[in-house]
């Protein structure tokens, strides 16, 4: 039994497939805004730091995101995802910075 069932090859046109620019970008937008509106939601229920960064960084991605597919290509070369988990990261070291700093990770 293999380890890995993403590299099963019947299944990999599930998850790994091609769709046109402006749909591609479109549902970009949409898994940053759904990420983006959690995380601005969460920051107000619960004040995490990271999420006053993630939850900014990926509502400001979901509209440029949006932008393009309107536009029908990508503004930033197609690094959408990386921009993506790059706001992630940045948002772990903030709050990863906050907690030294602060002892805690809640912003109050």
């Amino acid at each position: 039994m293999e380890a890995c069932w993403l590299c099963q090859p019947d299944l990999a046109p599930l998850f790994f497939f091609d769709l046109a620019p402006p749909a591609e970008l479109a549902l970009e937008g949409a898994a940053a805004l759904a990420a983006g509106g959690w995380c601005a939601l969460n920051f107000w229920r619960c004040r995490h730091a990271h999420c006053l960064v993630t939850g900014a960084g990926w509502l400001g991605l979901s509209q440029l995101a949006f932008v393009e597919a309107g536009l029908e290509h990508s503004v930033i070369g197609g690094y959408e995802r990386g921009v993506f988990v790059v706001v992630l990261v940045i948002g772990c070291v903030f709050e990863a910075a906050w907690q030294i700093t602060r002892g805690t990770n809640a912003m109050t």
